[in-house]
């Protein structure tokens, strides 16, 4: 099975969390939306989408690629993967719900929160500002989950 693993990013964890992604399904090919060129999706088997959340919103590469790939996306083998620090199911249903057409969802094979990480060095004065106060962070934190990773990989290799 041939998969491709795309993801849009802002400062690397969606990355992280891709390549951790790609590293677990074999055969699979991984591209930034951002930065590489897409290779034609009917080369593939399998495409796994993710993207940072910010402000609960996906990026505007992923948008993009999502309103330009719909009807494909509709009949492929999908899979759709958020990095973000909040991860509890209440959040989650409504992060996926927030950002993908209801079509979307129901095809898609696999859907999870992968974790995230908060690197103040990285990080703005707002984003530090609103992390600060609203998640109560300020110090780096890494909650990419290698057991939720694991889990969806095998879901979309099934």
């Amino acid at each position: 099975m041939k998969t491709l693993v795309l993801y849009a990013t802002k400062y690397g964890a969606t990355r992280e969390i891709a390549q951790r992604l790609a590293g677990k399904i074999e055969g699979s090919a991984i591209c930034d939306l951002k930065r590489d060129d897409i290779p034609p999706l009917g080369e593939f088997d399998c495409v796994i989408l993710g993207s940072s959340l910010y402000a609960g919103m996906i990026r505007k590469e992923a948008k993009a690629f999502l309103s330009q790939n719909a009807d494909l996306l509709r009949v492929k083998k999908t899979g759709l993967f958020l990095s973000g620090m909040d991860s509890s199911p209440e959040q989650e249903n409504g992060y996926f719900e927030a950002n993908f057409s209801k079509d979307i969802l129901q095809a898609a094979k696999a859907k999870s929160v992968l974790g995230g990480i908060f690197d103040p060095k990285k990080a703005g004065f707002m984003e530090r500002f609103i992390m600060k106060m609203v998640a109560k962070r300020s110090e780096y934190t890494d909650t990419i989950s290698d057991d939720k990773i694991e889990k969806f990989a095998e879901v979309m290799k099934s």
